[in-house]
This record gives structure tokens, sequence and C-alpha cells, in this order.
């Protein structure tokens, strides 16, 4: 992690995930980073006490699909929380910044319009060193912040 990067603080015992369901959404554009950021995160989920038989965890070609299956999911009414995993990294045209800006904003939108809390680890980054430098923790940040969010809007609801 970079000086500029820190984990999310330890919650120990505060993140229970055992009563919860969660879903994942994985774009497989840069599918062995993607997979590494979705191994991390099942590994955290697991951890927390997401019960295996409660994670759903669907793939769609890159970051612009991953809105759309997050909304499905959403609208269901079957998960307390959806994790969104990507990797973008910037190319030599604008359409970094407008897949970027619009899978981000997207992802942002289904979260308000379904009260659903959505961890958004669909990294964005200068190149697929910095990728690498990121799965792991970004991985793992996404499952606890997709357990600690669920239990709070069950808790202030």
């Amino acid at each position: 992690m970079q000086d500029s990067e820190q984990a999310l603080p330890s919650a120990e015992g505060v993140l229970d995930g055992s009563e919860l369901s969660v879903a994942i959404v994985q774009a497989r554009f840069n599918d062995s980073i993607t997979s590494a950021l979705a191994s991390a995160c099942l590994a955290e989920l697991s951890v927390l006490g997401v019960p295996a038989e409660a994670i759903r965890h669907v793939t769609v070609p890159g970051a612009l699909e991953v809105p759309l299956a997050l909304q499905v999911l959403a609208e269901s009414d079957d998960y307390d929380a959806l994790i969104a995993l990507g990797c973008i990294i910037r190319g030599e045209t604008y359409h970094f910044e407008l897949v970027a800006n619009e899978s981000g904003s997207a992802v942002t939108r289904v979260g308000l319009d379904h009260g659903i809390p959505i961890a958004n680890a669909i990294l964005t980054v200068e190149n697929e060193a910095q990728a690498w430098a990121r799965v792991e923790p970004k991985g793992r940040d996404a499952a606890r912040v997709a357990v600690e969010m669920a239990n709070l809007l069950k808790e202030i609801e």
C-alpha cells in the first residue's frame, strides 16, 4: 500500500457477517487482476463469517456492465450488500476517464436508488503494477465495507 492509502481501521468483534447475504459482481476485463481481487474479497468475507452459501458471485464483461448486474441484484431484495469488482487501467485515450467516471457514478446511483450498500472496488489505476499492489488490500476492504454497511443499515432502519 502506498503512503496515501490506508487500510480500513480494524473493528474486531464488530464486523459480523454471519447473518448476511452478499452478492459480488466482477468484471472479467483484466481478468487475472479482477480474479485475484475476487479471491481476496471472498477470503475476507469468510473471515467475517459470511456463509459461503449466502454469497453469490457473478461476472460481467467489463466495468461498464457492472452497474446493470448490481441493479438486477439490488432489485431482487435477496442481498444485504453488494460488491463491485473491476480494474480500469489508464491507456492512451480518453476511454479510461469515460469508463472510470461512468462506472463509478452508476455504481453509486444503484446503491442510492435501491438503498443497498455497495462496496465499490473497481480499481482505477495508471498501470498494472499499481493494480497488483492494490488487489489484496482493496479486495479485503470491499468485503469489510459491505459487512459494516449492511450491519449499519440494519441497525438504523
